[in-house]
């Protein structure tokens, strides 16, 4: 067989001409619906035939191993409002990529701690000041108890690091805590390390939100009551650059990430040497102009307290080995030196700006107008310096980009979990961008709703935070351990303790916090049971669906069903309500009209014209005292399926206007029709809508006869 070369593309149609030789019992006059349509012609020898191939949708589709691909062309809108719609989007989130193209959002490491750190570094920025303000209830002189607590904080983050990196190695798809649980401890405690996570990346956003709001009134003290709306917004404003992709948001974020670890080095660096000189600065005192007086002796409880607080810090250290799908190749490695770069980093700048603190003096503000940062600032730099507005510019623009770790992680988790039939599969589609939209768009929604009810207080939100990030930890501590115990690596002993450790460090600081901070971490603690009842209950759903709809045998035969009784509600006489008859004559020879009226004459003047018009069609005539069109109409297709046992099939006819905002000047009966049988079973609901261009099509028939 030969083939021509394609004839030019004129109008969106593709035509291809080949000789085919035919075959006995060929059929080349089959007329079938499709894509590609193919017209026989007579050939130049005998018994051959030339085909013409046409395409009538070459722009829209193109054809590939056997299979039609859609083009970039399928998602242009016809109409104008649809059209400006798109320049918009487009404007704001980009162009649609292929999934092929998901490869090239993929990030390298050091793009991968512009993206990543964010939630784990910028806890320097508040992590020192909430161990300082646990400690100050006993007055200024427990304020050097920070110090001690900073290097236990930090010893801590060091297990992570080691156990997370083994964590990236023994799940390299991602999923992080979840994953662990799931497979070495069981269902429930991999469904409750999840709602920890949900949790814990919910308040990531919320508390770096919040946080960075604190330190733009540190400079503008004014702007701080308005925090919660400032919060809110800049919120919405990340959650649109991660709709647009995951390597867009890491360049986007890489400057303010490297430009605030600079700062806060520079900081940490003037003030050791003058500190180490004698040249001990004065310590700057909260705008607020409030002291924090002292009301308790130190006890046990308040060092918990104190620590607990303190180890905020660690927050975000888990968020490499959730997403090492993310990364470039090899990714596990790429995750894993992505994971030491960012508590590398966060390790030096939290002992420093506890050492700075402590040492000259540094008291927290109690109503959270300025933080222990822009007053550590203010005393190494001088109030009003440039060096304290570049430190409180770059935290704040850092502070609001933390937020990232929280969008890069609750998509992909919520994904995971969609993909494992615990959440609803809208979490498991990809936008435009290869970006999990509606993920995205819900994490955004709940964080500001969670903004809204703490009133954007850092203090309150941050027992909440730590609570779900520690049970995490503590439950992926449990399952590397039972995964280790199992194993035969050849350090089993060394990796059995420190798997052990961090399980009895991490379970120890949830019960500190439920404890110590019962007032705040109640809200956590409720939330928790109450995402995993939700997520058991998506789960069960999807088992029932499943098992309703799974075939009892793949070869089972397609039944031969009876013809339904076909009904046509019919208001009143019109070119789209003979449409709709007559489709409904074309499946069944079973078919009921009925009409409601509301008045006995005008019922009796409809089914004079209704025997003038379809005399061969059964008419049902219901009067309507009470003026209610659909309750009389649902019980009279109720009334009709048990008086007959084949399936009720409901023909619905809709005109359809020309333009959008027309179709607010119709009752849209049929659409209140639509949606009340939607949920009835037995029935199919047919729609056959009526368009103006159907009567310019009629006309130019009638024309042409």
């Amino acid at each position: 067989m030969t083939r021509a070369a394609p004839s030019a593309r004129e109008h969106g149609r593709a035509s291809i001409r080949e000789p085919v030789r035919t075959r006995p019992g060929d059929d080349h006059d089959r007329d079938i619906p499709s894509l590609e349509k193919r017209e026989w012609h007579a050939g130049h020898k005998p018994g051959d035939r030339t085909v013409r191939i046409v395409r009538p949708g070459a722009k829209m589709f193109r054809r590939a191993d056997g299979q039609w691909i859609a083009t970039e062309n399928v998602l242009e809108p016809t109409g104008a409002v649809g059209r400006v719609w798109s320049g918009v989007r487009r404007a704001l989130v980009g162009r649609p990529l292929e999934l092929g193209a998901e490869e090239g959002q993929r990030v390298s490491p050091l793009t991968g701690l512009a993206v990543l750190a964010p939630s784990n570094v910028s806890s320097s920025a508040y992590a020192t000041e909430e161990a300082m303000r646990a400690l100050a209830i006993a007055g200024a002189a427990a304020l050097a108890l920070a110090q001690p607590i900073a290097l236990a904080v930090v010893a801590v983050l060091a297990l992570i690091v080691v156990s997370e990196s083994r964590v990236i190695r023994a799940y390299p798809n991602g999923g992080g805590s979840y994953l662990v649980a799931r497979t070495d401890l069981g269902i429930g405690p991999g469904l409750v390390a999840a709602a920890a996570l949900l949790v814990d990346y919910i308040l990531t956003v919320a508390v770096s939100a919040a946080a960075g709001v604190i330190a733009i009134s540190s400079v503008l003290p004014q702007l701080a009551e308005h925090r919660v709306a400032i919060g809110v917004g800049l919120i919405a404003l990340v959650a649109l650059s991660h709709i647009r992709g995951v390597r867009e948001a890491g360049l986007l974020f890489a400057g303010p990430t490297y430009a605030y670890i600079a700062a806060i080095v520079a900081l940490i660096g003037v003030g050791v040497v003058r500190v180490m000189s004698g040249n001990i600065p004065a310590a700057a005192l909260p705008q607020s102009g409030l002291g924090t007086p002292g009301l308790e002796a130190v006890g046990i409880l308040l060092l918990v307290r104190a620590f607990s607080a303190g180890a905020v810090a660690l927050t975000g250290s888990e968020a490499a080995a959730n997403v090492v799908p993310a990364f470039k190749a090899p990714q596990a490695r790429n995750a894993t030196l992505t994971l030491m770069l960012m508590t590398g980093s966060l390790a030096v700048m939290f002992l420093g700006l506890t050492f700075l603190a402590v040492r000259i003096g540094i008291v927290p503000d109690p109503a959270e107008v300025e933080s222990v940062n822009s007053m550590l600032a203010r005393s190494v730099f001088g109030d009003g310096s440039v060096g304290h507005l570049v430190v409180q510019l770059t935290t704040a623009l850092f502070l609001l980009i933390a937020a990232n770790t929280g969008f890069s992680g609750f998509p992909r988790l919520a994904a995971v979990l969609a993909n494992d039939r615990f959440m609803p599969r809208h979490f498991a589609d990809m936008g435009s961008r290869l970006s999990h939209s509606f993920g995205i768009i819900a994490l955004a929604v709940i964080a500001g709703a969670v903004i809204v009810m703490f009133e954007g207080s850092v203090n309150a939100l941050v027992p909440l935070y730590t609570i779900a990030v520690f049970l995490s930890f503590s439950l992926s501590q449990a399952g590397m351990l039972r995964r280790t115990i199992r194993g035969n690596e050849r350090a089993k002993p060394v990796w059995t303790a420190l798997h052990a450790t961090g399980a009895v460090i991490m379970g120890s600081l949830v019960v500190a916090i439920a404890i110590t901070r019962i007032s705040q971490a109640w809200f956590a603690l409720l939330l928790m049971p109450l995402l995993v009842a939700l997520l058991y209950g998506v789960r069960r759903h999807y088992r029932d669906v499943e098992d309703a709809l799974t075939l009892s045998a793949p070869s089972a035969a397609i039944p031969t069903l009876q013809p339904p009784v076909v009904i046509v509600p019919v208001g009143r006489i019109d070119r789209a309500a003979v449409q709709a008859v007559a489709f409904a004559r074309s499946i069944s020879d079973t078919v009921k009209a009925v009409h409601i009226s509301t008045s006995r004459e005008s019922g009796a003047e409809f089914g004079r014209r209704w025997k003038v018009l379809a005399p061969d069609i059964d008419l049902d005539l219901i009067d309507s005292p009470y003026r209610s069109l659909l309750a009389p109409l649902l019980k009279y297709i109720d009334a009709i399926d048990k008086s007959d046992d084949r399936p009720i099939t409901v023909v619905i006819a809709e005109f359809v206007p020309r333009h959008w905002w027309e179709w607010l000047l119709h009752s849209q009966t049929a659409t209140r029709l639509k949606a009340a049988l939607l949920f009835r079973p037995n029935t199919i609901v047919i729609d056959v809508p009526y368009h103006f261009e159907d009567t310019a099509d009629l006309a130019r028939e009638g024309t042409k006869r």
